[in-house]
């Protein structure tokens, strides 16, 4: 498996970790009390999704939401 900093965007965890889990977007959309619809939504990176369901999906894994620093850096 990839570490998390090797597979760049959210989207793509989640859908390595349910492959890896054996799971269908059904079954972890199901499991994670999300619907189908945005269980795809993540995994296509859709820029515009709400904060509190990308954790239901990630707590699924052990992990969560978090502020990381970016490469470029903050213009004053």
């Amino acid at each position: 498996m990839q570490k998390f900093s090797e597979m760049k965007t959210c989207g793509n965890y989640v859908k390595e970790m349910r492959k890896q889990y054996g799971l269908t977007q059904e079954q972890l959309a199901s499991k994670s009390g999300v619907g189908l619809r945005f269980l795809r939504e993540l995994e296509a990176d859709k820029p515009t999704l709400r904060m509190d369901k990308v954790n239901m999906v990630l707590e699924m894994f052990g992990t969560q939401l978090g502020v990381v620093p970016k490469d470029k850096e903050i213009e004053g």
